[in-house]
């Protein structure tokens, strides 16, 4: 038997592994009654396995754990999602979350959409990932979904165009959050923050910023890249982390970089973490000010106070432990 894919108590028993050598290290639990050598990485492929190993026959890997395996972005939670095939029983098992999902065919009206119902991938049966986006449209927030879209595109597992489509055709659960987290996904976004980043602006009612614009030398060649920009206003807004300044080669990029903007009079925004988390509405002061300094129209005189629900921010605590 092959142990690097996962197998059940059952099949080990069979093929001579007894119980006892199931617990001494060699071998590690995915779910109950289901292992994998200990050796074999804990990858969403993995637990996808092991958990369809005892979903009903048709089962498929759905959900939060198909999106992880497209490499989607979705918040960190504890469970191995699967769909049952409809009109099956679904699993209990301890670990699994399964849900009853409906025919894809009676969800989806065109012939024309990306979305497929499910495909096989390395032997495991999976939801696309246009369906993995449509399938935690009524699981996830709105920024939370975008964040999803901008990852996925990022994989190259779908084009923004595939999820607009998708979202239109799809008449489930979340269907109308899903049209509008389709149109709001990009391509070029590096990271996660940079789509809150982005979302808390256009949810604020401000203009929507350029992703990813590339300055280029004379040549032709990489000069600068902007996380969000208004180019013709020479405006950068960009999410910087903490490896910006834990890195000391970053740092000493960063320095130069700005002094290259400085002479270019690029005017620059830059937010932290604490920005986005924290105090999303003094973000938000930063760079209405600036837009309105250097021209950008369309910047409302009263922004919209959409963003709160999805930036709730928090108390800053002004604590110390010194006495």
């Amino acid at each position: 038997m092959d142990t690097s894919k996962p197998f059940t108590r059952a099949q080990a028993l069979s093929s001579g592994i007894s119980r006892r050598a199931l617990t001494n290290g060699n071998f590690r639990r995915i779910v109950w009654g289901v292992y994998v050598d200990a050796a074999v990485p804990p990858t969403p492929m993995i637990e996808a396995a092991a958990a369809l190993l005892v979903s009903p026959t048709g089962s498929h890997a759905s959900h939060f754990t198909a999106a992880r395996i497209w490499g989607g972005v979705v918040p960190d939670q504890p469970l191995i999602h699967v769909c049952a095939a409809p009109g099956s029983t679904r699993c209990q098992r301890q670990g699994i979350r399964s849900h009853e999902c409906a025919d894809l065919h009676h969800a989806v009206t065109s012939e024309r959409t990306p979305v497929g119902a499910v495909i096989i991938d390395s032997g495991v049966r999976v939801s696309t990932p246009a369906r993995s986006f449509l399938e935690l449209a009524s699981a996830m927030g709105l920024v939370d979904l975008v964040v999803l879209g901008d990852s996925l595109v990022k994989s190259k597992r779908v084009v923004p165009h595939d999820l607009v489509e998708a979202a239109d055709d799809w008449h489930g659960p979340g269907a109308v959050r899903a049209r509008r987290a389709a149109r709001f996904v990009r391509a070029g976004v590096d990271s996660p923050m940079e789509t809150r980043l982005r979302m808390l602006m256009v949810l604020a009612g401000l203009p929507e910023p350029t992703v990813n614009h590339v300055i280029r030398w004379p040549d032709g060649s990489w000069r600068f890249r902007f996380d969000l920009a208004f180019p013709d206003h020479r405006l950068a807004i960009e999410y910087d982390g903490r490896h910006h300044v834990q890195d000391d080669a970053t740092w000493e990029s960063d320095i130069y970089r700005r002094e290259d903007l400085d002479r270019g009079k690029w005017r620059r925004v830059t937010v932290i973490s604490s920005g986005i988390f924290v105090s999303p509405d003094q973000t938000l002061r930063r760079i209405v000010d600036v837009m309105r300094e250097v021209g950008v129209p369309g910047v409302p005189r009263r922004l919209s106070d959409e963003w709160r629900a999805h930036f709730p921010g928090r108390p800053v605590s002004y604590l110390s432990d010194r006495t």
